[in-house]
């Protein structure tokens, strides 16, 4: 095959075939086939989009481009979680212990912060000592002793993957849906698991802007799953304000903690025990939902998950001491209160404007590599629908710099205060499965 004619089949709009796709992702991570041709194939599907089976295909190329973890000596159903990435999302953190306090094994690998998103495994790495670089034997291990591990993928999960997005985060293709599902897939089918539930954000704080946006992402998420032979369910749930009342590493693991002891923000419960009880049907525990959602409720409040978060940090290297003082965790020097400069109440959020401030501060990345400071963020004081008097605080920045004056302009510039409460809108917005 030759590349130029792949380029000229997609950029003419026609199909490719799985064989075709096949050898474009074996050539390119073997070398065979430079960067300039695969940002012109990038952008021509940028462009033209994929069909259904063009996107499966892409995903199993990118798939087989590395090592396919095998867990089925691993007894019972392994279900997993991927979020699409939105701001104060600490979901899965309690999420993975919840589950697996329930018998269902969660090989979950997750990944890093970028931009305005945070990201699991730093946030877990704000506990001193944490692992997230297992070997694929102790990954193994721990899943089956303990039903449960968060790690970063290896170098030898869907190489392809790491060369393409890297490629897309500089050619402009990097909102594609066709590509954005294909990378995600890659990924998460390397782990090994049996099904998958997808939390697809929609709002101005995620990728997927647009309510049309994340249901065509989470159909395409939906449908490669299916095709791989992977149960999965997607559910399409609200960015359009922070999640919880906390962004930053540091800071979300001490919410995280407040869930575990059935406490903390009704909105980060509520979507907890929604996606875990999904994972319990997926993983066979129950067929129905209620049940599951009962169960999930019981083992936060009888204290099971909080013991397998436990079981989670130590078995990982984490100092277990600090998740009894939360107090413990990197804190930053500085408290500032952003403050109201009107009255009435609060009627929307620039979510992703209040990521940004993070970032800049130092709790996330612009690119990759850049350095994390564990203990900045941002608690929040107000959400949408909250009365507001001139002085309030809106918001409270955690920074390790005296005077963060464009950070505490940004946030205070994020939130809109007029005279009438915002229509409440659901948490969760909509839930697809692949029947």
């Amino acid at each position: 095959m030759r590349m130029v004619d792949l380029l000229t089949k997609k950029r003419d709009n026609q199909e490719l075939t799985p064989a075709e796709l096949d050898w474009l992702i074996q050539a390119y991570v073997a070398g065979d086939v430079p960067d300039y041709q695969m940002s012109a194939w990038l952008m021509a599907t940028y462009f033209t989009g994929m069909t259904a089976a063009e996107q499966s295909a892409l995903a199993m190329a990118m798939l087989h481009s590395g090592d396919v973890l095998d867990l089925s000596d691993i007894p019972g159903i392994k279900v997993d979680k991927h979020s699409t990435g939105g701001v104060g999302d600490k979901v899965s953190l309690p999420l993975a212990p919840l589950v697996a306090s329930l018998g269902v094994p969660v090989p979950m690998i997750s990944g890093r912060g970028l931009g305005h998103t945070g990201g699991t495994l730093d946030k877990l790495e704000s506990i001193p000592g944490f692992r997230v670089d297992l070997s694929e034997a102790e990954f193994r291990a721990q899943v089956k002793e303990i039903h449960q591990a968060i790690v970063s993928a290896s170098g030898d999960l869907a190489p392809a993957d790491r060369k393409l997005y890297a490629l897309r985060d500089v050619t402009g293709t990097v909102e594609s849906i066709p590509l954005i599902a294909s990378s995600i897939m890659s990924k998460k089918l390397a782990s090994g698991t049996n099904a998958l539930v997808f939390d697809v954000k929609v709002g101005n704080g995620a990728f997927m802007q647009t309510q049309a946006q994340a249901s065509k992402l989470a159909q395409a998420l939906l449908a490669i799953s299916q095709a791989a032979g992977v149960r999965a369910v997607a559910l399409l749930t609200g960015m359009d304000q922070p999640l919880g009342i906390t962004i930053g590493n540091s800071l979300e693991v001490a919410e995280a903690i407040a869930i575990l002891h059935n406490r903390g923000p009704q909105d980060v419960r509520q979507l907890t025990i929604a996606e875990a009880a999904h994972m319990l049907v997926l993983g066979g525990k129950t067929n129905s939902l209620e049940v599951a959602t009962g169960m999930a409720e019981d083992a936060l409040r009888d204290g099971r998950a909080w013991r397998a978060f436990k079981q989670l940090v130590a078995a990982q290297g984490g100092d277990v001491r600090v998740l009894d003082a939360p107090q413990t965790l990197p804190k930053a020097a500085y408290q500032i209160p952003v403050r109201a400069k009107s009255a009435g109440v609060v009627t929307a959020i620039d979510t992703r404007a209040l990521g940004v401030a993070v970032m800049q501060l130092g709790g996330g990345r612009a690119k990759q590599g850049d350095a994390l400071d564990h203990a900045v963020g941002l608690v929040m004081h107000k959400k949408l629908g909250t009365p507001v008097a001139v002085g309030d605080t809106l918001a409270t920045l955690h920074a390790n710099q005296p005077d963060p004056a464009a950070q505490v302009a940004q946030v205070a510039a994020a939130f809109t205060i007029g005279a009438t409460a915002p229509t409440p809108q659901p948490l969760i917005r909509q839930v697809l499965r692949q029947d």
